[in-house]
């Protein structure tokens, strides 16, 4: 299998299995069960090192525990200059300390496909990269879910209204006849003492809580709020109303700070779940 090597393993998460294992499992375990009262179709978690987020990161994860979909679509930004507006792995699989996560080939072409007749440009595939807003979330999927399932990844270079707006959509059609769940990976507001960071982040989560993404996308246009992954962040919300769900509800929110203790400048992090009835 041509499997996707980890860039950051024993430094983003530990690159011990056991201790790996471990962690997410604390993380999992201190959210404890959340009780949704309808089919999750899709969580937004953050991907920051997990030292940092994995505590928020594990109230997502944890809405999912014990589901058994066979096909995960994790969509994030990709941070670093790319070619294309929309990217996804070359590779066949995506190495973590617990194992290979296999890609699924077919949702992949048929992603691409969905894009085509969307009027978009098709996915860009790229070998070796460097991202970690597909991968970190990884670990957690491994732990939570249970049986066999495949990764569909998508990395956002491009996260203006049409593209995000058309990958929404692709998406729902991809995965429509699918036992599928949603991922959006994203960090919220940068870099701002704790108290502006609150607000920023609370104006972005009333929007996500409105199920709204377009007034998502417009409240980082607009520097109301911030997001990271506002791109992947808005096409996974286009594709869960697509797919049924009527709800979105905030788990949890903190900062980098209250792990830190450094409330000069944090990054903030949210875990938030998507149902339908």
């Amino acid at each position: 299998m041509d499997v996707r090597p980890s860039p950051i393993a024993g430094q983003w998460y530990p690159a011990d299995a056991a201790e790996l294992a471990a962690g997410v499992d604390r993380a999992l375990d201190a959210a404890g069960p959340v009780a949704s009262g309808a089919a999750v179709v899709a969580v937004v978690a953050p991907h920051a090192g997990h030292v940092y987020s994995g505590g928020v990161a594990g109230h997502a994860f944890a809405a999912v525990r014990g589901l058994a979909p066979e096909l995960v679509a994790v969509v994030g930004p990709m941070h670093v200059p790319a070619r294309g507006a929309l990217l996804t792995s070359a590779h066949e699989a995506y190495a973590t300390p617990l194992g290979p996560v296999p890609l699924d080939a077919a949702a992949r072409a048929a992603l691409d496909a969905a894009l085509a007749a969307e009027g978009a440009a098709g996915l860009t595939p790229v070998r070796d990269d460097d991202e970690h807003s597909v991968e970190i979330e990884l670990p957690f999927l491994q732990r939570a879910l249970v049986g066999a399932w495949r990764l569909l990844p998508v990395m956002v270079r491009d996260a203006r209204r049409p593209v995000a707006l058309a990958l929404g959509r692709a998406l729902a059609r991809a995965l429509a006849n699918r036992r599928a769940l949603l991922v959006a990976s994203t960090d919220l507001s940068h870099y701002h003492p704790q108290a502006a960071a609150r607000r920023l982040d609370a104006e972005l989560l009333r929007r996500l809580e409105a199920f709204d993404a377009d007034a998502v996308l417009r409240a980082d246009e607009e520097g109301a709020a911030e997001a990271c992954g506002v791109g992947a962040l808005a096409a996974v919300l286009w594709a869960a109303r697509a797919l049924g769900a009527d709800r979105v509800r905030v788990l949890r929110y903190a900062t980098s700070g209250d792990v830190t203790g450094d409330y000069r400048s944090v990054v903030g992090y949210a875990a938030a779940v998507a149902t339908r009835p």
